[in-house]
Formats: C-alpha cells, structure tokens, sequence
C-alpha cells in the first residue's frame, strides 16, 4: 500500500469513526512525520521500536511538549490499531517530554470586563459567550439558528466534546445582541438565496437526507464567515465548518 493510498485509508478511517476535522488534520500529520522520519518506509514494515525511536526523538531533540508527544502517540496506535490491524506492544522504551507544572491562569471579574471592553461587535458577542454560557471556541463558531432558543435562554450545543450534546444558558443581559446578531445572519442569509449562492454544510450524511436543509433558516450558522468557503470534507463528506454560513464547497484533495 503506497504512503498516498495509506493517508486515504487514514483519512476515510478516521471520518467513519466521526472524528473531528482537527483530529483528522492532526493524525494525519503525526503519520506523514512518522513515514518521513523513518525516511520512506512503509509502516506496516515498522514496529514497537521505530515507534519509540520517532517518538523519543520529539522529546529530546525536537523539544516538543508531553501533550504533544501524547497527540503524536495517538495517531500512530489509532493506524496502527485502527488501519493495519496491528496491535502495538506496550512502548516502554519511549523517553517521555516533561509536564510542566503550573499554576492555572483564571481572571477575576473585573479582568474579564477590562478584556471584553476592548472587543465589539461580532468578537464581543462570540468572547461573551464563551465567557457566560461556558462555551468552547468551535462550540460558539458552530452554532446553528435551530439550536438557539431566545424564549427559554438557551442554546443546544451539539456534537461536542465527546460527540456529546448539551444545552447551556445564555446570559439575560446578551439575549438582545444575539437577537440582532441573528438579524444580521438572517439579512446575509436572504441576499444569498437571492443570488443563488450555495447553502451551509450539513453533519454526516445530512445533505442527502434533506437536500434542502443547507439553504433554509434553521441550518445557518449564527456567525457566518462573509465570504465564501471550500469544504475541507468536499460536498459528499459535509463537515461542519466554523463560521462558513453561506459558502461554496468544492472539493478539496
């Protein structure tokens, strides 16, 4: 199996287990490491000790965090576990990187008002968010029109850590801005039908069960990019894209 072909297997691999587009970039860059390192060889001819050599080597030449060495880690158990069906034995020969220890960086009330008084408009509303409702950075980027509820406060979060679904509050005092945000969405929205521009990307296989659902109200995101986006997916693999409300997705390879 050629390194492209196996990179194909990687990536089709890892999107039927519905990992996240980060993860995907991710993985698949640990393993173009990896194969590079190794300068070629193929790795199903490969095992425990060129595992623990590449990954030795991130930590005492390359420098590279223990969160790092454990991404890089993952990726190779999930192809050589996931793709070539091979299990791994235990990697005790790997020099691990140093985890630091420090004190977490949390700001006090007044910090985070200083911080949010030197936003506005959009980067105000999404920083707010964040800050009131505990959302994460995509999580807030994601949000759909359908998943935001102004009568009950809240907003439905879906596919989030963990592929899990939640809902959170949204703060009293920001209801009207994320009203008007939606105005604003809503007024982008129609002048794209208008001009018969492409809808959103769906989750999973979505565009085919409702063909219709990228180009009505509900499916558009709440804070749409302004210009138009390529799908990292292509059009039959319809990823959710932060911010790409009304986008052009052709395939990319």
């Amino acid at each position: 199996m050629a390194a492209a072909l196996l990179l194909d297997v990687v990536r089709d691999r890892i999107r039927a287990k519905h990992y996240s587009y980060r993860t995907e970039k991710a993985y698949l860059q640990w393993i173009r490491r990896f194969v590079r390192f190794h300068r070629g060889r193929h790795p199903r001819e490969m095992g425990k000790g060129e595992v623990e050599r590449f990954l030795t080597t991130l930590a005492t030449r390359d420098h590279v965090s223990a969160s790092t060495q454990n991404q890089a880690l993952a990726a190779l158990l999930f192809l050589y576990r996931e793709v070539l069906s091979i299990e791994l034995p235990w990697l005790d020969g790997v020099v691990r990187g140093k985890r630091p220890v420090s004190m977490p960086v949390v700001l006090t009330r007044h910090e985070t008002w200083a911080m949010l008084g030197q936003l506005n408009g959009e980067p105000w509303l999404i920083a707010s968010l964040l800050y009131g409702s505990g959302l994460r950075v995509l999580e807030c980027l994601q949000i759909r029109i359908k998943d935001i509820d102004l009568e009950y406060r809240s907003i439905t979060v879906r596919d989030g850590k963990g592929q899990k679904d939640r809902v959170v509050p949204i703060a009293e005092m920001l209801l009207p801005h994320v009203s008007t945000q939606m105005d604003r969405t809503r007024a982008m929205f129609e002048a794209d039908r208008s001009a018969g521009r492409p809808g959103v990307s769906l989750p999973q296989a979505l565009a085919r069960k409702y063909p219709r659902a990228s180009t009505s109200w509900p499916w558009q995101f709440l804070f749409p990019s302004p210009t138009l986006c390529a799908d990292p997916y292509g059009v039959s693999g319809h990823p959710i894209i932060p911010g790409c409300g009304q986008a052009n997705f052709p395939a990319l390879h």
